[in-house]
């Protein structure tokens, strides 16, 4: 039975870091109608940025992961308005798909450059004691009390700011209709481009809880996170906060328990499989909703 809970346990930090992930892919296909399949790279650029920091210049942890989220939001910012917002208006979808791909291929390629491709050993910047229970059958790591508290914040914060402030209404404005939204007098670029900060910002923060909990950094860390929160941004109903964090904690779990019960090679294999079985059941995803085309 202890077993059992610490791989829920397991399973639901893993799963909100997926889900933090995702925060960010659902933010900007629900504003933007964009898929930023650079956004896993992001992630590894975050991780790098506080390594280096951290190891290199001997910066406190804090503003290490400080000037990451920086950083990545400024990078978030720049990538939309150099490879994404002049294909905007692109008459084929593809497009955006195909630039987003090599963004990807061009950040992972400028980290090789810099960085080499060996396996960096990545310092644990989340100094906290960890919990035990059941008379230490069940213990917690600091790591995982933080990322499942963290997700859980994120995901509340982003609902509040989207539905309380002026900017989140903006971006529910431009979600509906761009040109109306225009026409109230929104900013849209400057909507959009908020949009990509923000899920930048958290996609630094999602790196680093990634890494701490699993100690190991090269060019290519963030590319299957990436790919798996797309997954659960999916599962969970793209476009939708509480989809996106319920897909991510259910990948999660998914993932470490087909790991531990089943087989560790078989369980990406077993996490797809359940996508698509949902998405033959309910294509919308979890709390997605069937959107009717106006014509």
């Amino acid at each position: 039975m202890s077993s059992f809970i610490s791989y829920l346990i397991s399973g639901i930090s893993l799963g909100s870091v997926y889900a933090i992930i995702a925060l960010g892919y659902t933010m900007v296909y629900g504003i933007a109608k964009m898929l930023n399949f650079a956004h896993g790279d992001v992630i590894m650029v975050g991780s790098y940025v506080v390594y280096v920091a951290v190891s290199g210049m001997g910066l406190n942890p804090i503003l290490a992961i400080l000037l990451s989220i920086i950083i990545c939001t400024l990078m978030g910012v720049v990538i939309e308005g150099v490879a994404y917002r002049p294909l905007r208006n692109a008459a084929s979808p593809l497009a955006v798909l195909i630039t987003a791909i090599g963004v990807s291929y061009l950040l992972q390629n400028v980290a090789l450059l810099i960085w080499g491709a060996d396996t960096k050993s990545f310092s644990n910047v989340i100094s906290l004691p960890s919990l035990k229970l059941a008379g230490g059958s069940i213990v917690i790591t600091g790591v995982t009390i933080v990322t499942i508290i963290g997700g859980i914040l994120i995901m509340a914060g982003l609902m509040l700011f989207i539905s309380k402030t002026k900017t989140g209404q903006a971006m529910l404005a431009v979600s509906e209709d761009k040109g109306a939204a225009q026409l109230m007098g929104i900013n849209v670029n400057k909507t959009i481009s908020i949009t990509f900060a923000i899920g930048s910002g958290l996609a630094a923060i999602a790196g680093v809880l990634l890494c701490s909990a699993y100690p190991s950094l090269t060019p290519y860390t963030g590319a299957m996170p990436g790919i798996k929160a797309f997954v659960a941004a999916v599962f969970g109903g793209i476009g939708s906060i509480p989809g996106a964090f319920i897909g991510g904690v259910v990948l999660g779990i998914l993932e470490i328990f087909g790991k531990a019960y089943i087989s560790s090679q078989m369980a990406d294999a077993i996490v797809f499989g359940v996508l698509i079985v949902v998405l033959v059941v309910k294509p919308t995803g979890i709390l997605g909703k069937n959107i009717q085309e106006k014509v």
